[in-house]
């Protein structure tokens, strides 16, 4: 475990050497590989940064989101051209149609909510998924990008607050309680959305519960 712990680092080292002369380039850089497909750590390299220059994060913030989404166009070719195929060789048909049925009802915000969550997410997965199911690409980008600001702004914030270890701290949590807080995640955002259908139902119909009606005479 210690060995594998001296791997990450020096490789975790290697990689911000490599970024840190780029500036806010670096950062989108790593997250648009890490949207494409390769496992970096980006976490821990965006924190660097916000440790380093406190008072550029928001920067940080927006290039990692924009890196990120542009980076997953990647995932979203891959999809288009044979993500049907793909994921059904990967899931079992009832997981898979779980799936597509989700982000037939709500394509936005299947992505965003997974996009918020930190490894070990299967995000990759689920933009797959988005692409496969036929998300625009207007949609998948800007679901993306939202996930993204979220998760990366809350670790800009935590790491101005207890510094960059707060990454280890928080990845090694998440590693041993993972299933506890994607079921949080869940619940939070069911309720969210119940919230918001209710409030839309509501805005949709007149005092006491019944649905307006225009007057044809009030028609200019």
């Amino acid at each position: 475990m210690k060995f594998i712990k001296h791997i990450v680092s020096r490789y975790t080292a290697f990689v911000w050497a490599v970024l840190k002369p780029l500036g806010a380039w670096g950062v989108f850089t790593i997250a648009a590989l890490d949207g494409a497909a390769l496992g970096l750590p980006m976490d821990l390299v965006i924190a660097g940064y916000v440790y380093a220059k406190p008072q550029r994060f928001l920067l940080y913030v927006i290039m990692a989101s924009a890196g990120s989404a542009l980076g997953s166009l990647v995932i979203y070719a891959i999809g288009h051209a044979g993500g049907h195929e793909l994921l059904q060789k990967r899931m079992s048909p009832q997981r898979y149609e779980k799936f597509h049925a989700a982000f037939e009802k709500h394509p936005f915000w299947s992505v965003m909510f997974p996009a918020m969550l930190p490894p070990p997410t299967p995000f990759k997965l689920v933009a797959l998924t988005a692409a496969a199911s036929g998300m625009s690409l207007r949609h998948y980008l800007g679901a993306i990008f939202a996930g993204r600001f979220v998760r990366f702004l809350v670790l800009a914030i935590f790491t101005l607050i207890f510094g960059p270890e707060f990454v280890q701290v928080s990845g090694a949590l998440f590693s041993k309680h993972g299933r506890w807080v994607l079921a949080g995640a869940a619940v939070v955002a069911i309720i969210w959305l119940s919230v918001r259908a209710l409030r839309s139902k509501s805005a949709a119909s007149g005092p006491g519960g019944r649905k307006t009606l225009r007057d044809p005479s009030q028609t200019v």
